[in-house]
């Protein structure tokens, strides 16, 4: 079957006046969200490295570098763009394919769209087409993807930010198919090494996907061509799917129900900057100190309960010289903040923050478990129990089976405005009112840069 020319199809066809309307409101929640983690990222050091070195290469542009006050060329725009999508850890996310879809796709579509003074629904069909892209690769190869060392949402999110581009040009399905199959020759390998050894290159990786994507689809418009079987790949074993996926994918999820279902209705919010395994036990945490107030220094101990990838992937712990990316992947940091601080936000990722001794103290009182029958429950639900010996005796204890932001206990769009309220820091308060209420009334705004400018 040809899997990939029946995605790039469906992406160079996708119209907002077939979309379901749940489709178009979960496309504006992701713009929303979006825009929440760029302010937020702008917190970190090494997001200011990355902005400061693009600057210095001095190219100019007409496309925003979003909530910076300058403007470049589109390239370095969506790279920039796309790093502060990503670097908070507070992206949205689909859990069967273990991507983060923003971060690639919602830059590149909001570039492309500025340099081309594109309409609010214009901008909706490109990213419910570059979802598609990106989720559904993503989908055909978890976990095994990411077990063989790669991380979806650099690889599979430069489909998506090339068919977001592909659409928002007017792509023919030839044309589509060919900018799939130059994203694949030029996407980012992406390596999980780097993530979880806490190297902070690991931030630019929706940034990369973003410009890669970018290249694929110009590159394409310009009459370069890739094979239009790329994700299947041929008799020649060079499929994407194949030579980086440790076992056979399974191909039909790229176009099971396309059409029927869209994948931006998989999508889940986070409410904390931190990965998503992390997010049972932090809410756990959260909520039982909002009803014990529970002083640190009280805490004997803390046993975080979880299933078996999750005590893998972010069971490990910090130190004070860690860097806010394995904080971001560690529960027993997560925990500790969320007890110390009452919140999980931008502010408690930062260097400085992570320079407390006595927070990194307390974080090493955490241990964290892998429990048989929370591993049972997975993947139908994440889990993670949080228990809390005090040094009186007592105990304190809270599980959480979905944490918020899942789509079966969604964050709706008042949550995630006031997320955008949360991580906008001392920005004007009504400049973010605006933002959000335009970007909630997306579908009837004439040109984007009625939103992109006042970012």
């Amino acid at each position: 079957m040809e899997y990939t020319k029946k995605l790039a199809a469906f992406c160079s066809a996708v119209s907002y006046d077939s979309l379901p309307p749940e489709t178009v409101a979960m496309a504006k929640l992701c713009v929303l969200d979006y825009v929440a983690n760029v302010y937020g990222s702008l917190e970190l050091d090494a997001v200011a490295g990355v902005i400061a070195y693009v600057r210095s290469l001095g190219t100019q542009g007409r496309i925003s570098v979003l909530g910076c006050g300058f403007k470049t060329d589109l390239h370095n725009a969506v790279f920039i763009n796309g790093t502060t999508a990503e670097a908070i850890e507070a992206q949205d996310g689909v859990r069967f394919g273990g991507n983060h879809p923003g971060t690639a796709v919602i830059p590149a579509a909001l570039g492309v769209a500025e340099d081309l003074n594109l309409n609010g629904r214009r901008i909706i069909e490109a990213i419910v087409a570059g979802y598609e892209a990106a989720n559904r690769p993503a989908a055909a190869m978890h976990p095994w993807h990411t077990l063989s060392g790669f991380l979806p949402t650099g690889t599979c999110g430069t489909f998506g930010a090339a068919a977001a581009a592909g659409r928002l040009k007017g792509f023919s399905v030839e044309t589509m198919a060919s900018a799939m199959g130059n994203a694949a020759y030029v996407l980012p390998i992406s390596t999980a090494e780097n993530l979880m050894g806490g190297f902070t290159i690991k931030i630019v990786q929706g940034g990369q996907a973003a410009s890669a994507g970018l290249m694929a689809s110009g590159l394409a418009a310009s009459g370069v061509t890739g094979a239009p079987f790329i994700i299947e790949g041929s008799d020649l074993n060079g499929g994407f799917a194949k030579i980086t996926s440790a076992a056979a994918p399974k191909l039909e999820r790229l176009v099971e129900g396309l059409g029927e279902h869209y994948s931006i209705l998989d999508v889940y919010f986070k409410p904390y900057t931190a990965c998503r395994h992390t997010h049972g036990a932090a809410q756990a945490s959260l909520e039982i100190q909002a009803e014990y107030s529970i002083k640190p220094d009280d805490i004997e101990k803390i046993d975080v309960y979880t299933y078996g990838i999750a005590k893998l992937a972010v069971g490990k712990a910090v130190t004070r010289h860690s860097s806010f990316v394995s904080a971001q992947f560690s529960i027993p940091y997560v925990v500790a903040v969320c007890l110390s601080d009452g919140e999980l936000a931008a502010r408690q990722l930062t260097e400085r923050r992570m320079a407390d001794p006595d927070l990194i103290d307390l974080s090493n009182r955490v241990e964290v478990h892998a429990d048989d029958l929370l591993e049972k429950a997975y993947p139908d639900k994440t889990s993670s129990r949080v228990e809390i010996t005090l040094k009186d005796g007592s105990k304190r204890s809270k599980q959480v089976d979905i944490p918020k932001g899942d789509p079966r206990d969604p964050m709706e769009a008042a949550d995630i405005v006031k997320k955008v309220k949360r991580f906008s820091g001392d920005r004007n308060q009504q400049t973010i009112d605006t933002i959000c209420s335009r970007i909630l009334d997306l579908e009837n705004i004439t040109d984007i840069r009625e939103i992109t400018e006042l970012i």
